[in-house]
């Protein structure tokens, strides 16, 4: 196999990967909800949206690496950056919402310090 067939073939599986990884956390984040709201569990939907943000969110990074290796590796165009350029723009956007959805606060903003009332 040629180099550019294995670092093509590479980026497909990563690209695998991120799907699976987005599909297996809704099955699971959904899984775990259920039975949350069979136990009558308090904020049952909170954590079923955190659990799924955060699946999604590791599958759109892994999505971003594929794309960042089949455009690098195989098709270093001028066109083929740009739209990887675009792509990137806009699942940072959409992990940037995520983030801000699951935690409250921006990925650039740190956590808020424990109130240390007595």
């Amino acid at each position: 196999m040629e180099f550019f067939g294995a670092i093509e073939t590479v980026g497909k599986v990563i690209d695998a990967v991120g799907v699976a990884t987005i599909a297996l956390g809704g099955v699971l984040a959904a899984g775990i909800a259920i039975g949350r709201l069979v136990r009558r569990t308090p904020d049952t939907y909170r954590l079923f949206r955190g659990q799924l943000g955060r699946a999604i969110l590791v599958g759109l990074e892994l999505l971003v690496a594929a794309d960042i290796i089949r455009t690098v590796a195989v098709t270093p165009t001028l066109e083929s950056v740009a739209v990887l350029a675009g792509i990137v723009l806009i699942r940072t956007f959409l992990s940037w919402s995520l983030e801000l959805e699951i935690s409250g606060r921006w990925p650039w903003q740190s956590a808020p310090k424990p109130s240390n009332a007595e």
